[in-house]
């Protein structure tokens, strides 16, 4: 393992990977809530009534990883600094090939941006959920003012997370092995994350 560095704890593995598949699970059945063009889609869950009981069960397995993933990084994503600036500046240097690559800690600044909005987002969705758990117990505006939000953040989170799987899949090839078995390639580590890197050899 000389050529590897460890980068994520069997927590944050576990917990990111129940996130995942809570999500997933959303997605699939959110989608038949959402608009009835998807109303097939509960058919993966044997009908409508267990594809709504799905929908609720993984929200609540997703608002709880969410916020122990993001209280666990908080440190980091929640600092930025001049590097950062320059990392927005030049948009993560991903419309220019060749650049020169900016310094970034653990996370660069368009993760811990992602980590922010996910965070925020999570606690949107967990607050318009809980309103619309059962529609007709709250106030009719409340309850519509909810959905709306409710498939508001749905939409975003969606897009963000697309992002998000391609950067750290195709758009960044090794970034998905520290959360696959938790250690990255010390040359990936020197490209990516050189000031997190640095810190963890002790220079």
């Amino acid at each position: 393992m000389s050529n590897y560095v460890k980068r994520f704890s069997a927590f944050d593995r576990v917990v990111h990977w129940v996130l995942a598949v809570a999500f997933f699970v959303l997605v699939f059945s959110g989608l038949g809530l959402f608009a009835h063009t998807f109303f097939g889609y509960f058919d993966f869950f044997g009908g409508p009534e267990q594809g709504i009981l799905a929908h609720k069960i993984a929200g609540i397995a997703f608002l709880i990883t969410s916020v122990l993933l993001f209280l666990a990084h908080a440190k980091e994503t929640c600092r930025f600094d001049g590097d950062d600036a320059k990392w927005f500046g030049a948009f993560g240097g991903y419309l220019k090939r060749g650049g020169k690559e900016i310094p970034q800690g653990k996370f660069n600044a368009g993760q811990k941006l992602f980590a922010l909005f996910s965070f925020v987002a999570t606690i949107a969705l967990g607050l318009t959920g809980w309103v619309i758990w059962d529609p007709t117990a709250m106030e009719r505006g409340l309850t519509q003012m909810s959905l709306m939000l409710h498939g508001l953040f749905f939409i975003l989170f969606m897009m963000g997370a697309v992002v998000h799987i391609y950067l750290a899949t195709i758009g960044n090839p090794g970034t998905a092995d520290g959360m696959l078995w938790g250690y990255v390639k010390k040359v990936w580590a020197k490209k990516h994350a050189s000031k997190w890197y640095k810190e963890v050899i002790g220079e």
